[in-house]
C-alpha cells in the first residue's frame, strides 16, 4: 500500500501524491515519461534514494512501515534493466548470495540446482556468468532475488536490453512466478507489451500542479 507517496528534488516535486494498493500477485505497472521519477519510485520504495532525492509519505507491507525500516529489512525483491550478477561468482555463488541462511551446504547447493533447472537451466551451476546469454543472466538474476524469499518484487524495466524472442520468454517467467507466489509486484516500462502481458492496473505518474 502506497499513501501519498511523493519525491522531491531542488526544483520542485517529481510526481504528484500517488496512492496505490498493489495487491498479491498482481503486477501493477507504472507508466510515465523520462524524468517523471518511475524508477526513484521504486528506489524511494527500497530505501536506496540517490543523494539529491527526498521521499515522503507512507509505504506498507500489510500493517508494517517500509520507510521506517533499513533497505535490507524491508524484504524487497528488485530487478533492474541489467541482471547486475557478480562477474567473480559462478552461477551457483550467486545464487547462494541470494539464499537465505540455514542449511547445509549440500542442502543449499541442491535448492541452487533445483531452481536452475526450473528455469531450463540445469547444469549451469559452475558457469560463469559471463558465457551466458542475455536471457540467461536475466533468468540467473530472477532466480537470485526470488530465492532470498521477497515479499514483494520491484521491477525496474528489466527486459529492456533483451532481443524480442528472449524479452517475451523471460517477461512471461516473471509474472507467472510473481503470480505463483502471490508476491504484490511493481513494474515500471515504457513498453506497452510490457504493460499488456502484465494484465494488471496501469498508474501514470502525473506532474505535480
Amino acid at each position: 500500500m502506497l499513501d501519498g507517496v511523493s519525491l522531491r528534488v531542488a526544483s520542485g516535486t517529481l510526481f504528484a501524491p500517488l496512492s496505490l494498493q498493489v495487491e498479491p500477485g498482481v503486477v501493477t505497472s507504472v507508466i510515465g515519461p523520462s524524468g517523471s521519477g518511475k524508477s526513484s519510485l521504486l528506489k524511494f520504495l527500497c530505501g536506496i534514494l540517490p543523494t539529491g532525492i527526498a521521499g515522503d509519505g507512507s509505504a506498507r507491507i500489510g500493517k508494517e512501515e517500509l520507510t521506517t525500516l533499513p533497505p535490507q529489512s524491508r524484504g524487497l525483491g528488485l530487478l533492474f534493466q541489467d541482471p547486475l550478477l557478480f562477474p567473480h561468482l559462478d552461477v551457483a555463488g550467486n545464487l547462494l548470495f541470494g539464499l537465505r541462511a540455514g542449511g547445509s551446504r549440500q542442502e543449499r547447493r541442491r535448492r541452487a540446482d533445483d531452481a536452475l533447472e526450473s528455469v531450463g537451466l540445469p547444469g549451469f551451476s559452475a558457469r560463469d556468468p559471463a558465457t551466458l546469454s542475455g536471457g540467461q543472466q536475466a533468468r540467473v538474476a530472477l532466480l537470485r532475488v526470488l530465492l532470498a524469499e521477497p515479499r514483494a518484487l520491484l521491477l525496474d524495466e528489466p527486459f529492456r536490453s533483451l532481443d524480442d524472442a528472449n524479452r517475451e520468454r523471460v517477461r512471461k517467467l516473471v509474472f507467472a512466478e510473481a503470480r505463483q507466489r502471490s508476491l504484490p509486484t511493481l513494474l515500471v516500462t515504457h513498453d506497452q507489451d510490457d504493460v499488456v502481458a502484465a494484465g494488471g492496473p496501469v498508474v501514470e505518474l502525473q506532474a505535480s500542479a
